[in-house]
């Protein structure tokens, strides 16, 4: 009997215990600590998704820019795609059943939102994706959705989880920390968090048919600004992107998958 396709997208600065950004760009202890953290809460959400439905296959994707699994610590009924170069889709295909994500922060200029950015914490200022501000969740929750995939369940901090919200009503959400600051929370414990995180991405995997695909329409058109000060000149000469001020550029498709999501 075969079970529900999952593929998970975890980050590190959403998760429980975790809200300084020296704990998730700095190697060394500290950061070796949060990917502990996040690999308890991988674990919980492969767990919950197996507890739903024990025939499931869950795939997992490191998104953390320099790597946030300790993969010896990793579920041993999962697999997983380690950080590398790789571009989307990120070996997501039509063939899943549901996306998650475990460990999400939230979209750059974020009130109260801690360790909150949009791809690069040092350099963009935000995406829009046809005119709609976008971070990562709503970036790839789309790239998704162009494949035909809902995206079913989130955990992170509240901030990160109210932006997912507002793009999929239905999404499952798991809050393991409130933001107080670009890196203050208040933060449950993390037995705390990872039973919140299996019990709703159990809930979340009996729920799939009932959430649908966060869905834009094509043609596509993405809008990048950047941060003061930001060397530009590798993204003046990516072909397809068209400078629109000293600061922005936009670059169009049909596929979604060929822009920078």
């Amino acid at each position: 009997m075969s079970g529900a396709r999952v593929y998970v997208i975890t980050d590190l600065e959403g998760v429980a215990g975790v809200q300084r950004w020296e704990e998730t760009r700095e190697e060394g202890p500290k950061k070796e600590r949060a990917m502990r953290l996040l690999t308890a809460e991988v674990n919980a959400a492969v767990d919950g998704i197996l507890d739903a439905d024990p025939h499931a296959q869950v795939v997992v994707w490191d998104g953390h820019g320099s790597g946030g699994i300790d993969i010896e610590r990793f579920h041993p009924k999962a697999r997983i795609i380690p950080r590398g170069p790789i571009g989307p889709p990120y070996f997501m295909d039509e063939g899943f059943d549901a996306l998650f994500f475990v460990g999400q922060h939230a979209m750059a200029g974020t009130s109260n939102a801690p360790l909150s950015h949009t791809y690069s914490s040092r350099t963009v200022e935000y995406y829009k994706l046809n005119g709609i501000p976008m971070g990562e969740f709503g970036c790839r929750a789309a790239l998704a959705g162009s494949l035909g995939i809902p995206t079913v369940f989130v955990s992170g901090d509240d901030r990160a989880v109210a932006e997912a919200r507002e793009l999929v009503p239905d999404i499952f959400g798991a809050v393991v920390k409130e933001g107080r600051g670009i890196e203050m929370a208040v933060h449950l414990s993390p037995p705390l968090a990872r039973q919140l995180i299996r019990e709703t991405a159990s809930a979340a995997t009996g729920h799939i048919e009932d959430v649908s695909p966060f869905v834009l329409t094509p043609p596509y058109e993405q809008e990048i600004r950047f941060l003061r000060n930001v060397d530009l000149s590798a993204y003046t000469r990516r072909p397809g992107l068209e400078r629109i001020d000293e600061r922005t550029f936009v670059v169009r498709s049909d596929v979604l998958s060929e822009l920078m999501v």
